[in-house]
């Protein structure tokens, strides 16, 4: 019986065929089961790995010093908005010629003849445009009844030029109390030539004479001689 018994237990243990079987098959899903992890894992790192580059390239791009096409593309925006034209008393440096016409509102006959000139001389030009900006720029605070003797009813009508653009157009009652009126971008300041005014436009008659080619005398009054047309060439 006991002999019996240990055949028995001898029979339920697995032969060494079967033991190296069962490592060997351990072993290769052990293996499998590593290859698949790492294939499974291997596109998550890819894919970590293409971002990265990207990224980095995105940052460099971003911090990267601009082109010379850039910068010479924001060079010329600059330059442009510097260049860009100006109106008005803003405009004064860019003034290249001036017309000037008299007008007298005399009822009775007068020696003085028609003036109309076209001044060319960009220095004389802009001397008389600064002098009518700073007349208006400082307007005469003087109010009520103002007496003007020796009213002689002449006045200037003349208008800027940059080129062929007009950057702005004038009137300035010369004789009697002196007037100022001037116009750019649809606004018009005007004042009398008292006080504060007078002071800070001071020689608004003399360049007003040298645009004109004509006496300084001659520019508030009638004066023989004084009268001729032409441009300054």
């Amino acid at each position: 019986m006991e002999l019996m018994r240990h055949g028995t237990r001898q029979s339920t243990m697995m032969s060494p065929r079967h033991v190296r079987g069962t490592v060997l098959a351990v072993l290769l899903c052990s293996a499998l089961a590593g290859c698949g992890s790492v294939a499974a894992s291997a596109p998550a790192g890819a894919g970590a790995s293409s971002s990265a580059p990207a990224t980095s390239s995105a940052q460099a791009a971003s911090s990267a010093p601009a082109s010379p096409a850039s910068a010479s593309s924001g060079a010329a925006s600059s330059g442009a908005a510097a260049g860009a034209a100006a109106s008005g008393c803003a405009s004064v440096n860019q003034a290249t010629s001036v017309t000037v016409h008299r007008v007298m509102h005399l009822v009775e006959p007068t020696r003085a003849g028609a003036l109309s000139k076209t001044q060319h001389n960009a220095t004389l030009v802009r001397a008389l445009f600064s002098e009518l900006c700073a007349a208006v720029s400082h307007p005469s605070a003087k109010k009520g009844i103002i007496r003007c003797p020796a009213d002689f009813g002449i006045s200037y009508l003349g208008t800027f030029y940059d080129g062929s653009r007009t950057l702005a157009k004038f009137i300035y009652g010369a004789s009697g109390c002196q007037t100022v009126s001037l116009t750019a971008d649809g606004k018009t300041r005007s004042t009398f030539m008292l006080g504060g005014t007078s002071t800070a436009a001071p020689k608004l008659r003399t360049d007003m004479a040298a645009v004109l080619g004509v006496p300084t005398l001659a520019i508030a009054q009638p004066v023989a001689g004084s009268g001729g047309t032409g441009a300054n060439k």
